[in-house]
């Protein structure tokens, strides 16, 4: 027998929490085959057999926390599939007629489901959760995707019937595979329900509140007038697609505005390391993407070095790994400063909160046409956007603050300079 334990994940992470089993056991795995999905307060990793063999036991389910090292499930390398799912020999001696009837049923059952094991269909991890909670069998499901893979809008848009409702072509999950259900309970006599929070939501809400505790928290507010940014795009943006086969969005603007700053106050790229400041002389700068699982901040390393094309296209490719899952430890760690952006869902106004244990934040927010006054008696319809900078007081002031933010309106309203200083 082969003990399979949690490997090493990263030096920062010494547990986890098991997602899902992607193997039931009796089922056979070839070495290095996926067996597990392991979610961790970062990225979610799949765990792997290092040999081959058929499984005898899971020693853990679903919603079960596991530390590195941790025996999780048991290897038989010497047993098949087959000799691991035959009933007890007490229950070969009753019934013999009926069982003689089914074994053709039998078989053919089973090859479907060790067919199904070996072939398991390619889909996202958020794609592979909604469809245990609906009980849709993922290889019905269609998708436009060019590698195959299913994701969770192909998920949701599904219309078929569930997979539970035709055991012949999917066998039903057992109990220890099955993620934990809500708990439908009553309070005062109303229904609700209680859902266990997931070790990345966790993870979240813990940093957030100790970002709040512990740094003195404060933010200032300024309007851009994205005229000058907008009429640029609109003129460049189809050049610059085909010359660089991504699109100019709003992020590389912004990004190269708050480099800008940044190098005319360092502060705000800095962090507190007991009682000392740590100056950082480069610009990883994290972009905040919401995903299916919570907020993550992938980072664009050396953003200064990055022309427009550069920034927009690790932005895309950053984005496209945290909705699929597919960041590693590295793209998340050692920014300096972070940008989010809640325009995207709506937001006019909002205080975003610090990224410890960086000490700025810019958040941007819709583009809004209003009345803006050009002078005493005339005004002019613009597309403003409201912006906000959450800083660290201990380390920076408020002229300090008040200031980076103001030349990043400057730079943004004069966009050309972004060439210059960003």
């Amino acid at each position: 027998m082969i003990e399979i334990k949690v490997p090493e994940l990263a030096e920062s992470i010494t547990e986890g929490t098991i997602a899902q089993w992607l193997k039931q056991v009796g089922d056979h795995v070839n070495q290095g085959e996926y067996i597990a999905e392991l979610e961790t307060d970062k990225v979610n990793v799949e765990i792997t057999a290092e040999y081959s063999g058929v499984i005898k036991e899971f020693k853990k389910e679903p919603g079960d926390t596991v530390e590195v090292g941790e025996v999780i499930a048991v290897l038989d390398e010497n047993a098949d599939a087959s000799a691991a799912t035959e009933a007890p020999g007490s229950e070969e001696k009753t019934e013999q007629q009926p069982v003689k009837e089914d074994a053709s049923a039998a078989a053919e059952s089973q090859a479907e489901e060790k067919k199904g094991s070996t072939d398991r269909p390619l889909a996202s991890p958020a794609a592979r959760k909604l469809a245990r909670e609906k009980g849709i069998n993922l290889s019905a499901v269609p998708t436009a995707d060019p590698l195959g893979r299913v994701r969770k809008q192909d998920v949701e848009s599904y219309d078929g019937k569930p997979a539970a409702s035709a055991p012949s072509q999917e066998k039903k999950p057992t109990s220890s595979q099955q993620a934990p259900a809500a708990k439908k309970v009553e309070q005062l006599g109303k229904p609700v329900e209680r859902i266990k929070m997931s070790r990345r939501r966790q993870t979240i809400a813990k940093r957030l509140v100790e970002s709040q505790q512990t740094a003195a928290m404060l933010t200032t507010f300024n309007e851009v007038d994205m005229s000058a940014v907008m009429e640029l795009r609109k003129r460049r943006k189809d050049a610059f697609f085909e010359k660089n086969g991504v699109k100019l969005g709003f992020m590389s603007f912004f990004t190269k505005a708050v480099i800008g700053a940044l190098k005319e106050f360092p502060l705000l790229n800095a962090e507190i390391q007991g009682d000392e400041i740590l100056l950082k002389k480069y610009y990883d700068i994290g972009i905040a993407v919401s995903t299916d699982e919570g907020l993550v901040v992938p980072v664009v390393r050396d953003a200064d070095r990055l022309g427009f094309a550069g920034i927009e296209r690790e932005i895309s490719n950053l984005g496209k790994k945290a909705r699929d899952n597919k960041l590693s430890l590295s793209d998340l760690q050692g920014g300096t400063f972070t940008i989010t952006n809640g325009g995207v869902f709506g937001s006019l106004w909002s205080t975003p909160i610090l990224n410890a244990p960086q000490v700025g934040i810019l958040g941007m927010h819709k583009v809004q046409w209003r009345p803006v006054a050009i002078d005493e008696e005339n005004f002019e319809n613009r597309p403003m956007m409201y912006i906000a900078l959450s800083y660290d007081h201990r380390i920076v002031d408020g002229k300090e603050a008040v200031s980076f933010l103001v030349k990043v309106k400057d730079l943004l309203e004069d966009p050309e300079s972004l060439l210059l200083e960003g």
